[in-house]
């Protein structure tokens, strides 16, 4: 536990994830709320119950959560705070946390579409099915307040949202404006670049959000706030946002630049792409990988440098000369 700047208290929680620890923090203003809520195992909520003690509070003192995003590490306890009457959050967020199947439904849909035209081997199908064992580390729950571009966090009116889609399709940031301070969720972190994952459309039929370029242009949207220190979901509590700011766009360039290359022997398909750039990677870790590759193919193509085909229903980029 680390107590910061007046009313942010930071808990530190365990997970199950490869990433690591999880960061939540508790704010005192009007109400004392918690943004994120870590993930549903024992282990987490005695980590929290712990931390709150030491903090002077315990789980009944929560009297609201405000989520960042829908992952399962931010949201997986707030079922477990009994006096939460307002969960907040982006409006994206809502049918991962009231866990509607019709969503779930038109997620797997929407992905083995993309899967297909993408030259996927239908080996990697089943994986799709995975989605729902993911709700096993996360909470259910309602949906009360939801929070858009510019509101007033309810409780804390000092706290601005920050709409900061490309990690997750639902990301908010929050802003303080006496301060500078950012607590950012996953959306800017000091020792990883974050991974701006696909997300099928919130509405069926619109067209499919893409991760990358949402990413490129929340990360240049916060170029014009005055960020004094981050206070991230994973990583250390950091300054000079702007600085890796800068950092994090210029390497996403350069990766683009090593996917452009891979073209000048002729079309590509997404996946074909995928195994050449992640080929210890792609078996164990494929949805990620497929999300930063697609991700780069949209960049490139966003720029003018790829050109797109379809040939028997699949499609193929290649180079824009």
């Amino acid at each position: 536990m680390k107590t910061l700047k007046d009313t942010i208290t930071q808990f530190t929680l365990p997970t199950p994830y490869a990433v690591g620890d999880v960061h939540v923090y508790l704010i005192k203003g009007d109400r004392v709320s918690l943004i994120d809520a870590g993930v549903k195992t024992e282990e987490c909520w005695k980590a929290l119950v712990e931390q709150l003690k030491e903090a002077g509070y315990q789980p009944e003192d929560i009297e609201q959560v405000i989520l960042t995003h829908h992952h399962p590490d931010h949201m997986g306890l707030v079922e477990r705070l009994p006096n939460v009457n307002t969960i907040a959050g982006h409006p994206n967020l809502k049918p991962w946390l009231e866990r509607e199947e019709e969503y779930f439904s038109h997620y797997e849909e929407f992905f083995k579409g993309m899967y297909k035209e993408s030259g996927v081997p239908e080996r990697f199908f089943p994986l799709l099915k995975g989605l729902r064992k993911t709700l096993k580390w996360t909470s259910e729950g309602k949906l009360t307040h939801e929070l858009t571009e510019g509101d007033r966090l309810p409780g804390h009116e000092e706290w601005v949202t920050i709409e900061t889609p490309g990690h997750a399709q639902s990301h908010l940031s929050f802003y303080r404006e006496g301060d500078g301070a950012l607590i950012g969720g996953d959306h800017l972190l000091s020792h990883i670049s974050s991974n701006p994952l696909l997300e099928p459309p919130h509405t069926k039929g619109e067209v499919r959000p893409r991760p990358l370029l949402d990413y490129r242009d929340s990360m240049e949207k916060l170029l014009k706030w005055e960020i004094g220190n981050v206070y991230p979901g994973h990583g250390d509590i950091f300054d000079r946002a702007h600085e890796l700011i800068q950092e994090r766009l210029k390497k996403q360039e350069q990766r683009a630049e090593k996917v452009f290359r891979m073209f000048s022997e002729g079309p590509l398909r997404a996946y074909d792409v995928c195994k050449r750039l992640f080929p210890k990677h792609i078996e164990n870790q494929f949805g990620l990988t497929m999300s930063e590759t697609i991700g780069q193919l949209d960049y490139l193509e966003s720029v003018g440098k790829l050109k797109v085909s379809y040939v028997d229903g699949e499609k193929f980029y290649q180079a824009n000369r």
